[in-house]
């Protein structure tokens, strides 16, 4: 039974419009790439360490050189995107599981360091590749940049994009659908019968009989 109005036809599984949310998706992964790559070119910690011929000179490490899974959840968001055009349906939503364990990967790890600081020792071997015996002596304190907390605020963007992603999936449009090969829509389309007979009559065939094998 249909409601009035209804020509009989079954209705689509999704209505697949919606391109605020996969532009919405798109600009959030890009700009938690961006975010995360910028922040893991910048320097995470400082230290000043005394010299005989430069006086007192300011080392320090970028967040790449510290915890290099920033720039690599990066360029994975990065890659994210290109994917996010080719795919479709469930696999759509397990690119966003993917994209959303990466933002909490780079959110948790950075918070970590954060948290802990690496010492004089441990900053000078990140920056310079030293071992600790030729770490500089007679250092200062280590202290924080503002920069982690941009790793950090890519990583939210990143997880609020996933969700984005794997909830309104069944009303994302499929982009790459409009590059199907030729005679893919025709396979999966119906076929209007009284078209078809014209198409026939048109042709030169009889259109009260069906196809021969072998016609299109």
């Amino acid at each position: 039974m249909t409601a009035p109005g209804d020509d009989g036809a079954t209705a689509p599984a999704a209505d697949r419009t919606d391109r605020r949310a996969l532009g919405l998706t798109v600009l959030g992964l890009l700009l938690s790439a961006g975010a995360l790559w910028g922040a893991g070119a910048a320097e995470w910690f400082v230290l000043e360490v005394p010299t005989t011929t430069r006086g007192t000179v300011e080392l320090g490490a970028t967040g790449a050189q510290l915890q290099p899974a920033v720039t690599a959840v990066a360029a994975l968001l990065v890659a994210a995107v290109a994917a996010l055009v080719a795919l479709s349906g469930i696999a759509r939503r397990v690119l966003g599981v993917l994209v959303g364990l990466a933002g909490v990967a780079a959110v948790v790890l950075t918070l970590r360091l954060v948290a802990v600081p690496p010492s004089a020792v441990e900053l000078a071997s990140a920056r310079s590749g030293l071992t600790a015996p030729n770490a500089p002596a007679g250092s200062g304190a280590v202290s924080a940049t503002p920069w982690p907390w941009l790793a950090v605020a890519g990583g939210v963007v990143a997880l609020a994009a996933a969700v984005l992603l794997v909830v309104r999936e069944p009303r994302l449009p499929r982009l790459g659908a409009r590059y199907a090969a030729p005679g893919t829509q025709a396979a999966t389309t119906p076929t209007d019968p009284d078209r078809a007979a014209w198409e026939r009559l048109d042709a030169g065939g009889d259109p009260t009989v069906g196809p021969r094998e072998g016609e299109n």
